[in-house]
């Protein structure tokens, strides 16, 4: 089945798909650092890198007449505010209009929409039954619910919102959790141990990988792409080295203390538990709970995508910023594809 991404990021959800056995077939995707950085992962792809409201979607869809599932995050800034006035009018959820137009363009047979989970319960539901009513007017039927990476497989905590919608009679729900538990020593101890300001954009592994995730990841990779330790200053060090192994909670001394507000600050992952949320800032240890298990260090790029479950063979490009911001903006590769999943089944039934 050919897939069209919108607000594709670096493409975690089109990895899912392809993992499932999709063809993505376009990718919509603004920033023109991470459009390339999509590209040169999937090189099949007709990529466009640009503001999807300039888009002629009848001219795409010309190109493109086959499009059956149609999937994105759009940015629904106005769904995180309080009271009813910002509903689906608020000009911040403009592209969340045109995620829908494109839908109605295209009318492929599914679609699926993520975004943060308050979408859902914000005023008891409201902007949910927004949502679904605007796809009920174009013909879809829809279901919705909160997913957490962390039920299928990813180490992660991440939750996000999930609607999937079919066209006419909806006979498809959302995925069941998997009941596998990966953690993060299962997805990052076999990368090199690498110190603060060590490492390369290309290196090589030095161990063998021993758990599933681990051999599932690396796949056949003979070379380690993104794996390059933040350069911390002395400061940073200094607390980092004060937290032990396995704590779990805030154990600097006052006088080391910050004012951060992020929970997790200084904070070590948890090598037999899962991570919070990867954000674009997992290099900063006064950014949450980014810094390793056992280095006193913050994560590598190559790590957080690990623990975002990428495999080894998708490469980051560009700045280290924008590295970070295409990790941590993405879905978990793996929660994507137990949401294709679910419509390979219904296909096949």
């Amino acid at each position: 089945m050919k897939v069209a991404d919108l607000f594709a990021g670096v493409g975690g959800l089109s990895q899912g798909f392809i993992k499932a056995g999709f063809e993505i077939s376009i990718a919509i995707e603004y920033d023109k650092d991470i459009a390339l950085s999509y590209q040169k992962n999937h090189p099949n792809t007709d990529v466009y890198s640009s503001d999807i409201r300039d888009l002629n979607f009848k001219e795409i869809h010309k190109l493109h007449p086959d499009i059956q599932v149609v999937m994105g995050g759009p940015p629904c800034q106005g769904f995180s505010q309080k009271g009813k006035r910002l509903s689906l009018n608020d000009p911040r959820n403009f592209l969340f209009k045109e995620f829908v137009r494109f839908v109605e363009e295209f009318s492929p047979k599914y679609f699926v929409l993520e975004n943060v989970p308050n979408i859902i319960t914000t005023e008891n539901g409201y902007f949910k039954d927004e949502i679904i009513q605007s796809f009920k007017n174009i013909g879809y039927d829809v279901c919705c619910g909160v997913l957490n990476a962390k039920d299928f497989g990813v180490p992660q905590d991440r939750k996000r919102a999930v609607f999937i919608g079919q066209k006419g009679i909806l006979d498809i729900q959302l995925p069941e959790p998997t009941n596998v538990r990966n953690t993060i020593k299962d997805a990052i101890f076999d990368l090199p141990f690498i110190e603060s300001g060590e490492g390369a954009e290309e290196s090589t592994y030095d161990k063998k990988p021993i758990s599933n995730l681990q051999k599932e990841l690396r796949g056949n990779c003979i070379i380690l792409h993104n794996h390059v330790a933040t350069k911390h200053n002395p400061t940073a060090l200094r607390r980092m080295a004060m937290v032990p192994i396995g704590e779990r909670g805030k154990v600097l001394p006052k006088e080391e203390q910050t004012k951060s507000i992020y929970s997790g600050t200084y904070c070590r992952l948890l090598e037999d538990d899962v991570a919070s949320t990867i954000t674009t800032r997992f290099d900063t240890p006064s950014s949450g709970r980014f810094t390793h298990p056992r280095l006193n260090r913050c994560i590598t790029t190559r790590e957080a995508a690990r623990i975002q479950t990428f495999p080894d063979n998708f490469v980051f490009f560009g700045s280290k910023t924008c590295q970070m911001k295409q990790v941590g903006n993405a879905v978990p590769p793996l929660l994507a594809y137990e949401i294709a999943k679910v419509i390979i089944s219904n296909e096949s039934i």
